[in-house]
């Protein structure tokens, strides 16, 4: 047996004695605090307007930022729409709302983004108690339809719909709880959703190879499966500048991403430029004063004609000026939704179904 087969059994053993037990505890945890929920001997609280939550079963990296921002297109010019979060690695706390002096240490990288996508057109806030959260909104804004980011989990909320994305090169059915897989709760509670989107699908994929996934997926028959796939923009922007494709074509990028998933980034971005160098960080990652040094390092050593590639978010994210005004440059991204007519009907009856048995009761 070679050193490297020696290496993998052992890791495969020990990740089977370790985290195996400590996936049965987090199953019966997640198992009892759902059933304690499902028997309402743990409240959930329920709004006359329509809430419509977009989650995962997973740890991230299924695309839960476009597809919340593709809600947000559809609904805005006809409802007042706000979006909730609990600001994922925020340092403020308890109720905040977003408006012009916000910064990603306020809200977060997501909310920000939001916030300044959509400038004047919707609502953003952010709370880690998601019903005071819609309270507080109701009382400043009274909204029409709230976007609950992230909010799967939540049960403390009873979501009006619940749409459920999964990665087309990850899906549910095919992990594992944590500690031994990505799963924040049993594949089971998929059960809860409305919608499955099994996103960052391949262009064009197959009526076949679809109905292959949704019976791998095995829904219940009164939910819908729909599929999404990523669509790059065709200029990289920054604040005041855009730059088209065809301009990189002798440049050299610095790639710099810190999501879950940044291989579809990478592989879009190799299938343009022939010169990149990677820079990768974590999810969510709080670039230090290291970080950009090492930024600004590495873009030092590349030859000219060069510059620096981040995602959306990322640039939200990044303090600009550490980079020593280096041109940096961000990959707007959206979302194709396969049969995307049937897709937009199902979200506006429901939401226009549930405002109209709200202003009926309210009478």
């Amino acid at each position: 047996m070679t050193p490297s087969r020696r290496t993998l059994l052992k890791n495969s053993l020990l990740r089977c004695l370790v985290g195996q037990p400590l996936s049965w505890g987090y199953r019966t945890v997640t198992t009892l605090r759902n059933h304690l929920y499902d028997k309402a001997w743990i409240p959930s609280t329920s709004f006359p307007l329509p809430i419509l939550c977009i989650g995962n079963l997973s740890l991230g990296g299924t695309g839960k930022t476009p597809h919340t921002e593709y809600l947000i297109r559809l609904l805005k010019e006809k409802y007042k729409t706000a979006v909730l979060s609990r600001g994922y690695r925020r340092k403020s706390q308890g109720f905040v709302w977003a408006d012009n002096t916000s910064t990603t240490a306020d809200i977060g990288d997501e909310s920000l983004q939001y916030f300044k996508k959509f400038d004047g057109e919707i609502s953003v806030a952010v709370d880690e108690d998601r019903v005071h959260g819609i309270r507080a909104l109701i009382q400043l804004v009274a909204p029409e339809v709230v976007l609950l980011d992230d909010g799967f989990q939540h049960r403390c909320v009873r979501a009006s719909y619940n749409i459920l994305l999964t990665g087309y090169d990850h899906l549910y059915c095919d992990d594992y709880l944590l500690p031994l897989g990505t799963l924040r709760e049993g594949k089971e509670n998929t059960k809860r959703a409305d919608i499955i989107i099994v996103t960052k699908c391949p262009e064009n994929l197959d009526k076949k190879h679809q109905e292959e996934i949704i019976k791998q997926l095995r829904p219940e028959r009164i939910q819908h499966v729909f599929f999404s796939s990523i669509k790059y923009a065709d200029t990289l922007r920054a604040k005041e500048k855009k730059l088209h494709f065809k301009e990189l074509e002798k440049m050299h990028i610095l790639l710099v991403t810190g999501i879950a998933d940044a291989q579809p980034i990478l592989d879009f971005m190799k299938s343009k430029v022939s010169k990149i160098i990677y820079l990768n960080y974590p999810d969510h990652h709080a670039f230090t004063n290291k970080n950009y040094s090492h930024i600004c390092n590495s873009f030092a050593m590349m030859q000219t004609s060069k510059i620096i590639v981040t995602t959306e978010k990322d640039y939200m994210r990044m303090d600009l000026s550490q980079l020593q005004d280096l041109p940096v440059f961000y990959l707007p991204i959206s979302i194709q939704i396969y049969k995307r007519k049937q897709f937009d009907e199902k979200i506006l009856h429901h939401v226009d179904t549930t405002q109209a048995n709200h202003r009926i009761s309210s009478k």
